[in-house]
């Protein structure tokens, strides 16, 4: 998997954009816009669209009822169609060659192969783009820099049912651990 030299070693985590939460969304198309801009100039330099969903088993074995977030899913009361809810969103639908890697947990990291897939790249940087800030961009943002991997995150390819919170942490916490910036200005910097 060759990449031009600014961008080796670099994967797209497009994560959780799944039908039931870009449902959520109160105008989604801002955000569609945004992150089909992102895994457009990552396809067209090479950069590998690493795709997170999140999915369990039928019953949900893996959901713990001390587990807020997911206790809801488990208990029935979300009322889902939870083939179509699990499913990536058709407006950036992946492509043969992307990967689609099952997380069990809020973090990309957690409960998933990740890890082994960004080794076997030699992934040492990480775009991140998802929904929801607070979650998913959040819990893999922690973890990713952790595990010291250089980190990116596309201000306007995340988004949030809460805009204040999406707003603190993109200008407030997370540019602690990693560069934050809009889409406009990486595309710019990245045409061939």
């Amino acid at each position: 998997m060759e990449q031009n030299n600014k961008n080796q070693n670099t994967a797209l985590l497009v994560m959780d954009v799944q039908s039931a939460t870009v449902k959520m969304l109160k105008d989604a198309m801002p955000f569609i816009n945004s992150i089909t801009k992102a895994i457009q100039t990552a396809r067209s330099n090479k950069i590998p669209v690493i795709y997170i969903v999140i999915g369990f088993r039928k019953g949900y074995p893996e959901v713990s009822p001390n587990n807020k977030s997911f206790a809801l899913l488990k208990n029935g009361t979300m009322n889902l169609d939870m083939e179509e809810a699990f499913q990536v969103h058709a407006s950036v639908a992946p492509q043969p060659g992307d990967v689609i890697i099952t997380k069990k947990r809020t973090s990309a990291f957690t409960g998933s192969d990740l890890e082994i897939i960004l080794r076997s790249f030699g992934i040492k940087h990480l775009l991140l783009s998802g929904i929801s800030t607070s979650g998913v961009v959040l819990s893999t943002l922690r973890e990713a820099a952790d595990k010291d991997y250089v980190i990116t995150v596309f201000s306007d390819c995340c988004a949030d049912m809460d805009e204040e919170v999406h707003r603190v942490l993109t200008t407030k916490i997370f540019p602690r651990q990693a560069d934050v910036i809009n889409i406009e200005k990486w595309c710019a910097d990245n045409k061939i």
